[in-house]
């Protein structure tokens, strides 16, 4: 059976992983543009002029449910004193 220690630690690597990774994204997403644009719309036969508004999308969501699955139950633990 897992602690609650555990679980906030779980939780705040999980955390650091998420927003790393979103970080990344976004860093890849404003750097490479073009060249994602470009793979994505062959890959999924998408046109070009739509992919910005589906990643912004993507970085939304994934945000979002970064925040509430992993961030605010950390933050939550961590009030307690866990």
């Amino acid at each position: 059976m897992i602690t609650l220690s555990q679980l906030t630690e779980l939780l705040g690597w999980a955390s650091i992983l998420n927003m790393g990774m979103l970080v990344f994204a976004g860093i890849m997403l404003v750097l490479m543009r073009p060249f994602i644009t470009s793979i994505h719309s062959r890959l999924f036969g998408l046109p070009e002029k739509e992919l910005p508004l589906c990643y912004f999308n993507y970085l939304a969501s994934y945000k979002t449910f970064t925040f509430v699955f992993t961030i605010a139950p950390y933050v939550a633990l961590k009030i307690m004193g866990q």
